[in-house]
């Protein structure tokens, strides 16, 4: 074994061990978060520390991927290629932004309720009769009960949502069938999906804690 290899399986166990103890550190400081006498113990402080460097870690890394992506669409724009105009407004979007944001900090929610929220809302807008459309056109090439199942539930959605030119809300569907179809039905099969990613991230993170998988130096 040369001294590379050895100091690449150096450097690979001792990561190991530092997300391996890292883990069980926070495990446990949730586990055992108090002593008897009522006071908080160690196992906290140091869970407390350790996720404040992965929330900076994290910060720094998305401030990373700004820089990459400021980088990427300058690059496009010097290029002049196709969508150059789009990635000129979205870094002139970004600048702007961040300098109101130096200017204003207490005021930057200004940019996202006067246009991001309107712009999600009309994408919104735009999904919802795409997927109107989408599930008459599946009926013409896949008639079967899910595709009836699926239409029926967005044309409830639809009606009871809005309400009619000249006849207001439908009885029944506003106050009824919509909160019962997005309250309980698509909560339930949120909810659902929701636990199978848990359960996902759980095993997972099992896996990086046990040293199965190990992201951050390769399976070697």
């Amino acid at each position: 074994m040369n001294r590379k290899s050895l100091l690449s399986t150096v450097i690979a166990i001792a990561s190991t061990a530092i997300a391996i103890a890292s883990g069980v550190l926070v495990l446990a400081g949730y586990f055992f978060a108090q002593k008897a006498d009522g006071q908080t113990s160690l196992l906290t402080d140091i869970r407390l520390t350790l996720l404040n460097w992965a929330i900076i870690l994290a910060g720094f890394a998305i401030f990373i991927g700004i820089l990459s992506l400021f980088q990427v669409h300058f690059k496009k724009i010097q290029k002049k290629q196709k969508g150059s105009v789009y990635s000129l407004l979205l870094i002139i979007s970004l600048a702007a932004t961040f300098l109101f944001g130096l200017v204003k900090p207490g005021q930057v929610e200004i940019v996202f309720t006067t246009v991001q929220l309107p712009v999600e809302a009309s994408l919104m807008a735009l999904l919802t009769v795409t997927l109107t459309y989408a599930s008459i056109r599946l009926l013409r090439h896949r008639l079967n009960l899910l595709s009836v199942i699926f239409l029926v539930t967005a044309l409830l959605i639809l009606l009871g949502t809005a309400p009619l030119p000249f006849l207001g809300n439908i009885p029944g569907l506003s106050d009824w069938v919509r909160p019962f179809i997005a309250q309980v039905m698509a909560a339930a099969g949120a909810r659902g999906i929701l636990l199978g990613v848990a359960l996902g991230t759980l095993t997972t993170g099992l896996r990086i804690l046990f040293g199965a998988d190990r992201p951050y130096g390769g399976n070697k």
